[in-house]
């Protein structure tokens, strides 16, 4: 089986109701292969579901519907199919907000699945082609029924992720998650990329409640909806009637008993005559008294006297409160299930608009995800090039408009001077006039 050379994987479905899992195709051409090895790769096949995949090709206007939330107020945005302003693949399309200052709601049906007792994959790329200042860039799972039409901010949801930018401060990855009615918000604070390029985001949430949070194929996070979300009481709480025993001895060091003060000790001063003192040679005792050296402090004094300190052959460690028991910690095997999902959506509100969202992925099978993501990043280096073309033509068109400018600016300035100068010389003209003409009456 090791020698053979080829790569099976699932195609995506060209409508949300196909089955994935029929699917297959090969990437090289497939040696006659042995029942055993065919009945495997089946197994390994069915074992893998594709919930829903969106790549925004030919038909996707089918499989979504634009929300009228917001559009009586003149607030609603709009979403257009198009590549962007630069891409790996001009071909490849996603759905781009467009429209500043707008909310942005878009949904799609989808069959209704639960994540019981399976991994659930939620992914999807989005790029910020815009200075995006502050706005959204997340996705929702929703349940229940849902008036796509309706669709907004104030509908309940199951689950939300993606990025929140806003300012130089706010460049957080949301991660909320609804329980019993009530959404929770994840307590870490993981960053989200703010670049201009295409970058994946991908949530692993599996039975044992267990998390991962990847950015472009690589763990950015990891942990559990027991400790990361304040969604049920802690299983374990500091005992607050705990007390430190009184025989525990936490003194890492003590003195050494066994040691004495060397005789004489404390006999020793604190200063001595200085020895190198000289008395004058013009000091008279009889005037002067008599005279003494002055003092200077003793080398061989060394201060009170302390014990040496030597390790406590009785030391505990550092008392602490001890945990307990929460017994308000009632544990939900089922904490990982989300209500069961219908539908997808994106709602967002951007102050500028211009970020692609594409290849929305819900499965349970994490390798497809980042298949995904390899098969998509086979074009980033492109994608890089078209961005740094895109940003060379946008910095010489900025230095264009700028240099129109302070050229208009200087043409401004000359014709005020000229006529600043016009100005000047009629006005003193005119003074020498009047002038001229009062000594001429002056005169007669």
């Amino acid at each position: 089986m090791s020698q053979l050379s080829y790569r099976v994987s699932i195609t995506r479905p060209t409508s949300y109701n196909d089955d994935p899992r029929k699917m297959v195709r090969s990437k090289h051409k497939l040696p006659q292969l042995s029942l055993a090895l065919l009945l495997l790769l089946f197994c390994s096949l069915v074992s893998s579901e594709i919930i829903f995949e969106e790549r925004f090709e030919d038909g996707w206007q089918s499989r979504w519907v634009r929300s009228d939330w917001k559009r009586a107020e003149g607030k609603a945005g709009s979403f257009k199919h198009t590549a962007g302003k630069w891409s790996g693949d001009p071909d490849d399309k996603g759905i781009q907000t467009s429209t500043d200052a707008r909310h942005f709601a878009i949904s799609a049906k989808i069959p209704e699945f639960s994540n019981k007792n399976r991994t659930l994959v939620i992914q999807y790329s989005i790029r910020f082609e815009q200075d995006i200042e502050c706005g959204g860039g997340y996705i929702k799972l929703l349940s229940g029924f849902v008036n796509q039409k309706k669709f907004g901010g104030d509908t309940p949801y199951s689950f939300m992720f993606g990025p929140d930018i806003c300012g130089t401060q706010t460049k957080k990855l949301h991660v909320i998650y609804s329980y019993q009615g009530q959404n929770y918000p994840i307590k870490k604070d993981v960053q989200c990329e703010t670049d201009k390029l295409t970058h994946f985001y991908t949530f692993i949430l599996r039975p044992d409640s267990t998390y991962s949070i990847l950015i472009d194929g690589r763990e950015r996070d990891s942990g559990s909806l027991y400790t990361d979300w304040d969604i049920l009481p802690p299983r374990k709480i500091k005992d607050v009637n705990a007390k430190k025993p009184a025989d525990w001895d936490d003194r890492e060091y003590i003195e050494d008993p066994n040691e004495l003060k060397p005789e004489g000790y404390d006999s020793i001063p604190r200063e001595i005559p200085d020895p190198k003192a000289k008395k004058p040679a013009d000091w008279d005792e009889e005037e002067d008294g008599i005279w003494k050296p002055s003092k200077v402090p003793n080398p061989a004094y060394k201060g009170p006297w302390k014990r040496k300190k030597i390790k406590n052959p009785n030391y505990k460690g550092k008392w602490r409160i001890p945990w307990i028991d929460n017994p308000e910690f009632e544990d939900d095997p089922d904490l990982y299930v989300l209500r069961p999902i219908k539908y997808v959506g994106i709602e967002v509100w951007q102050v500028k608009a211009g970020s692609i969202y594409d290849n929305i992925l819900i499965c349970d099978d994490p390798e497809y995800a980042k298949q995904v993501i390899e098969e998509v990043f086979s074009n980033r280096e492109a994608e890089k090039e078209a961005f740094e073309e895109a940003e060379k033509v946008r910095k010489a068109k900025e230095e264009e408009e700028a240099q129109r400018a302070r050229e208009e600016g200087e043409r401004r300035r000359r014709e005020r001077g000229f006529d600043r100068r016009h100005r000047d010389r009629d006005r003193y003209r005119d003074r020498y006039r009047r002038h001229d003409y009062d000594d001429y009456h002056d005169e007669l």
